[in-house]
């Protein structure tokens, strides 16, 4: 039988994984072939486990991606413009640590945001952190923070992130306001790189879609010099995926 007291405190100290493996060894026979530091051991491990699994779980709340995704499901084909090597060596997530950027272009649907969760799932796993933007939500919180006096915690939280995504780049112009404002996100996280920018708006033509010229050239030397380039290519993702409902036989 349990020790009601040991079980007691093990709860009011929130050690539930403990809890759960002493459970698990006092029901089955099994564990009694073992010693005491080798039942403790898998005590131990159990919680380390579970605390493991709960930081897991929090960081990927946190990071506010629109999907869990997993390694494995990637789709690493030259036909959609993916080099497997790059892709293999930027989910080692080198990238984050050398304080460089990933730029990812392609038609609609391609899988952009997907790529952009993979790689930021990645970094999660490994014990970083994320947080996933799309672009004008991100500009209109970012408005939003100035008028209730709070846009330094705004751009605090911005610039702490280890992997920054900023989704749908560009995808409408940006006028001098909006401009002003990615500027001050960029230049934010200037020095510390792990930027994630999707878009379906070609590099080449970034400039021409922010009407203030000087501070472009500011946010695009901040962002496209050290950056990683994947340019996705195919037929959109969504298109495969619609289910084909078959006619009503007449």
């Amino acid at each position: 039988m349990l020790n009601t007291p040991t079980t007691e405190r093990l709860r009011e100290l929130k050690l539930y994984g403990m809890l759960e493996a002493l459970k698990e060894q006092e029901e089955s026979p099994e564990y009694r072939r073992l010693n005491f530091e080798e039942r403790l051991g898998l005590i131990v491990d159990r919680e380390y486990a579970l605390r493991q699994q709960k930081r897991l779980q929090r960081r990927y709340e946190q990071s506010s991606l629109k999907q869990r995704i997993e390694i494995e499901d990637l789709i690493l084909n030259a036909e959609r413009g993916i080099d497997r090597r790059e892709i293999l060596y930027l989910l080692e997530n080198h990238w984050i640590k050398d304080r460089h950027n990933i730029i990812i272009t392609g038609p609609t649907g391609v899988g952009k945001t997907y790529l952009s969760g993979a790689l930021a799932m990645s970094a999660i796993k490994k014990g970083m952190t994320a947080r996933y933007y799309q672009m004008n939500r991100m500009l209109r919180a970012l408005t939003a923070a100035h008028m209730e006096g709070k846009i330094e915690r705004y751009l605090k939280n911005i610039a702490k992130v280890d992997v920054l995504i900023i989704d749908d780049f560009l995808i409408e112009e940006a006028g001098i306001k909006e401009v002003r404002q990615l500027f001050e996100i960029i230049d934010e996280r200037a020095e510390r790189g792990g930027i994630i920018m999707a878009s379906q708006i070609p590099v080449g033509k970034w400039h021409e879609r922010m009407a203030e010229p000087t501070i472009a050239d500011a946010i695009l030397d901040r962002l496209i010099h050290n950056a990683y380039r994947i340019e996705l290519k195919g037929e959109s993702m969504r298109k495969k995926q619609q289910i084909k409902i078959p006619e009503m036989v007449k």
